[in-house]
């Protein structure tokens, strides 16, 4: 399938470099050089961005502020050269889809984009009851009553992830390695931060803390 990518990235050897190696998936790439360009193109959006946190004008953290305030729908790649762990954090609070540390390979670059490509775009979808909480997979909207929950797409995820396993213990390793894929390295920290975050927006489920394991959701 030909899915539609925008790169952010002001150094224009490396944004060439990574647009040759996305494109050569059969990938359309837009290029961006500069914060304010990419900022003109939200109300268009990709099937997937893929944004620089250090640019010129119009830094990576207001500029996924606004993506995801237009279109929460749309993952994001966040890519940075500075420090790793804080960047992290900072990205996935913002609702970052993934993080890469630069120097990476592009090849890296290109597996991370296809997964998340392909699990935001699998049109398999259903209705889930968690009660008292309904998720439609296909919209991707979770609903208490007729409230609907704002949920970043990684918060979105780990909800489903515990709706399809109810009341069944699933360890931090589980968990990480279905949110963010087998490629993710660094620690599994983020998985207790993105749980930290769910339980502040569905204060209405039971998510258990199994201590020295991971969670479990007790389905009502």
């Amino acid at each position: 399938m030909s899915y539609k990518i925008y790169l952010v990235e002001d150094d224009k050897n490396l944004n060439l470099v990574l647009s040759s190696y996305l494109e050569k998936e059969g990938w359309q790439v837009k290029s961006f050089f500069n914060g304010e360009e990419a900022m003109k193109n939200i109300s268009n959006p990709p099937d997937l961005w893929v944004l620089d946190i250090m640019l010129p004008d119009i830094d990576g953290y207001q500029l996924i502020k606004e993506i995801k305030n237009a279109t929460p729908h749309i993952p994001v790649i966040f890519i940075s050269a500075r420090d790793a762990d804080i960047d992290r954090v900072l990205g996935l609070e913002l609702g970052s889809d993934d993080y890469l540390a630069k120097p990476f390979l592009p090849r890296e670059l290109v597996i991370r984009a296809r997964n998340l490509l392909e699990r935001f775009n699998n049109k398999s979808y259903t209705i889930f009851n968690l009660p008292p909480y309904t998720i439609n997979d296909s919209s991707r909207i979770v609903k208490l009553g007729d409230e609907t929950i704002d949920l970043t797409s990684k918060e979105y995820d780990l909800l489903l992830y515990f709706a399809k396993n109810p009341n069944i213990a699933l360890s931090r390793e589980q968990i990480l390695n279905h949110i963010w894929g087998d490629y993710y390295f660094g620690s599994d920290r983020v998985v207790d931060d993105l749980v930290r975050r769910l339980r502040k927006k569905v204060i209405e489920l039971d998510i258990e803390t199994i201590y020295g394991y991971g969670y479990r959701v007790n389905k009502r």
